[in-house]
């Protein structure tokens, strides 16, 4: 394969989403190996606004939020911080390959208020259930703590709401006419597109040259930021979104990429599995009612808003300003979190038990239950894709014979 076809076919276009799933997957369980954290973002994001907050003269370090996630140093300083720069680098490098860079503006106003309130509801639930779609899904499940799984079920529901509340006839956008004499062309500035691509690689060997280097003196630190570009390439070619993923499934009926996330589980799991028998401990939160109000506030906020946390951040970077708008709600939705969680805890998180399912059933016990689990799950969304489509279907013959 020459250079020409290995740019074109791998760095050019699209990823297919179950391949692309299923190494995200591979990837969090080697990141969890090596650096003993989880794939998660929104608690550093909550840590920025509580960087934020400092400058205007807050004592956020002393919430009882950050005594729990910690607030020490910069976002150089943490694992995170570093996982992200690089995902941010990693989403950058891959728009840039394939000139996927461009100023979007909102279509409308209310556009920029669902991305706001969207996000500032995902954001709140998001932290409340102690992780997003990545840390109280993604790779929650495959580490075995049972908040997971109330989290992904409210998530469903919550979603299912948003998705009958966003087709409310107050956000239709009305459609404006334009009448023009003949089509545009569908061309594109090829030098612009290699300055783009040339850009692209710089960046990734500037972050590859970067993480390296960091990789001498904090191994740790170096080798997240490797992950994160890792992430973050494979989110922007593959357009790995959690919203779509839901949303999809209540308004078309179609269940790729909610099917290739259970597999990405799936394959997790078990090398979570083999971490965890060598001494690497799992991440385990508190199975309580926050799990349950914080997942559903993040799913009928991901819907509301448009973009999960994985969404917002390579649509951001490819210049949709909407998903600029998604992020800054999210990160005010979580530093909101953070500041009324000393009230909220007791009651909803810290006096429940925090649930190892490796604990409850044994470690082979745990792993069948798991397996089961996302077994159940993937015949679920079978039976729920042939039930849509074939009352669809019903729905259209009946249409038909009535005229």
């Amino acid at each position: 394969m020459n250079w020409s076809t290995f740019k074109s076919t791998y760095l050019v276009k699209f990823w297919q989403p179950l391949p692309a799933v299923i190494a995200a997957g591979i990837l969090s369980t080697y990141y969890f190996g090596l650096t003993g954290t989880f794939w998660a973002v929104t608690g550093e994001f909550t840590r920025w606004g509580g960087h934020i907050m400092q400058l205007f003269g807050a004592e956020p370090e002393n919430w009882g939020y950050f005594k729990v996630i910690g607030l020490q140093g910069s976002p150089l300083d943490r694992i995170d911080g570093m996982m992200i720069i690089g995902m941010f680098a990693g989403c950058i490098a891959a728009a840039l390959w394939a000139n996927n860079v461009k100023i979007r503006l909102p279509q409308h106003k209310i556009r920029i208020w669902q991305a706001i309130i969207g996000g500032m509801i995902a954001g709140f639930g998001a932290r409340l259930a102690m992780g997003c779609n990545l840390a109280a899904f993604f790779t929650g499940i495959p580490q075995f703590s049972l908040h997971a799984w109330f989290f992904a079920l409210a998530t469903a529901a919550g979603s299912y709401f948003g998705a009958k509340f966003t087709l409310m006839p107050m956000f239709r956008i009305p459609v404006k006419l334009q009448k023009v004499s003949k089509a545009s062309p569908l061309t594109q500035d090829l030098q612009r597109a290699k300055r783009r691509f040339r850009l692209g690689m710089l960046i990734f060997l500037l972050c590859v040259t970067w993480s390296l280097f960091t990789l001498f003196k904090s191994p740790k630190l170096g080798i997240a930021m490797l992950f994160g570009i890792g992430f973050g390439l494979l989110i922007e070619r593959a357009q790995i979104c959690f919203t779509s993923a839901f949303r999809d499934v209540w308004i078309t009926g179609r269940t790729h990429m909610a099917k290739a996330i259970i597999l990405g589980m799936a394959v997790s799991a078990i090398g979570i599995f083999s971490y965890v028998q060598l001494g690497v401990q799992p991440k385990i939160f508190w199975a309580g009612p926050n799990a349950v109000i914080g997942g559903l506030l993040f799913g009928f906020g991901i819907v509301l808003a448009g973009g999960c946390e994985t969404g917002w951040m390579y649509r951001a970077v490819e210049g949709q300003v909407h998903f600029w708008w998604v992020g800054l709600g999210n990160i005010v939705g979580a530093t909101i979190l953070a500041y009324y969680w000393d009230s909220l805890a007791p009651v909803l998180a810290t006096d429940y038990d925090k649930v190892n399912l490796l604990d409850t059933f044994g470690p082979t016990g745990g792993l069948l239950v798991t397996y089961g689990l996302l077994a159940f799950a993937f015949i679920l969304l079978l039976m729920w894709e042939k039930r849509f489509f074939r009352r669809k279907n019903q729905a259209e013959t009946a249409a038909a014979a009535a005229h």
